[in-house]
C-alpha cells in the first residue's frame, strides 16, 4: 500500500462527511444559542463542545440544567444518551482494533455520529481495506465536521437571540439523525428497534426530565435484540 492509496481514501472520507455540513452548521448554531440561554458563557460553551463532542448529550444536559434537574439525573441521562458511542466502538473494533493506541484514542475522541455512519458503511463495502486506509477514511470524514462544530457553536453563543426565529434552526436535530439512521436500517431487527424506541419515547413524553428517553432506548435495544435472536433461531431451524 502506497501513501497515495491512503491519501485517496482520506479524500473519500472527506467527500462522505461533507454533506452532513448542511445540517451540522445549524445544529451547532442552535446548541450555542441554547447553551447561552441556559447561562453558559461563550468560553464555557466552546469548552463544553470541545471536551464532550457529543451533540445529542450536550443538548440533553443543557436542557436538564435549564430545568434545574438534580445533578445525578443530568449525569445519568447524558451518559445514557451517549451509550450509543459504546456500541459504535464495539462495531468499529474489528476494523480499527489493531491500530496504534494513539490513533485509536483520537478516533474515540472524534467519535461523532456522522463520521461513524459514513465509515461503517464504507468498511462493509470495502473489506479489502487495510487498517491505515480505514483510519484515513475515518479521519477524512471527521475533517469537515469537527472544526465546523466548534466554530459554529461559538458563533451561535455569540449571536444568541439575534438569529431570527424564521430560520427554524431546530430542524437540524431530527434531520441530522434521520440522515444517519435511515441508511443503516437494513434488517428487521434494526427497524423494530427504531420503531419501538420512537413509540415508547412518544408515549412517555410526559415523564419529567426526559427520563422517558432512557426507557425508550432500553426498550428499543431489547426489542431489536429479541428480533435478531428470533431470526437467528429461525435460520438455524430452516
Amino acid at each position: 500500500m502506497t501513501p497515495q492509496t491512503t491519501k485517496s481514501t482520506y479524500w473519500q472520507g472527506v467527500r462522505a462527511g461533507a454533506p452532513f455540513i448542511l445540517v451540522l452548521v445549524p445544529f451547532a448554531l442552535l446548541f450555542g444559542v441554547v447553551a447561552t440561554e441556559a447561562g453558559f458563557t461563550v468560553i464555557e460553551t466552546f469548552a463544553y463542545s470541545a471536551l464532550v463532542v457529543a451533540g445529542a448529550a450536550q443538548f440533553t444536559a443543557v436542557q436538564l440544567l435549564s430545568e434545574h434537574a438534580p445533578t445525578l439525573i443530568i449525569i445519568a441521562t447524558a451518559l445514557a444518551v451517549n451509550l450509543r458511542m459504546a456500541m459504535y466502538s464495539a462495531s468499529l473494533t474489528p476494523h480499527l482494533g489493531r491500530a496504534p493506541l494513539g490513533k485509536r484514542a483520537l478516533v474515540a475522541y472524534l467519535m461523532v455520529d456522522q463520521a461513524y455512519a459514513s465509515a461503517i458503511l464504507e468498511y462493509e463495502r470495502h473489506p479489502e481495506w487495510t487498517v491505515p486506509q480505514k483510519l484515513a477514511f475515518y479521519f477524512g470524514a471527521v475533517t469537515p465536521l469537527f472544526p465546523l462544530w466548534l466554530t459554529f457553536t461559538v458563533v451561535g453563543a455569540m449571536v444568541g437571540n439575534a438569529i431570527p426565529p424564521e430560520f427554524a434552526l431546530d430542524f437540524a436535530v431530527p434531520i441530522t439523525f434521520l440522515a444517519m439512521i435511515a441508511p443503516m436500517l437494513r434488517t428487521g431487527a434494526h427497524v423494530v428497534a427504531a420503531l419501538v424506541s420512537i413509540t415508547v419515547s412518544l408515549a412517555l413524553a410526559f415523564v419529567p426530565y426526559s427520563m422517558g428517553l432512557l426507557v425508550a432506548g432500553a426498550a428499543g435495544m431489547i426489542a431489536g435484540a429479541q428480533v435478531e435472536l428470533w431470526m437467528v433461531r429461525r435460520g438455524a431451524v430452516t
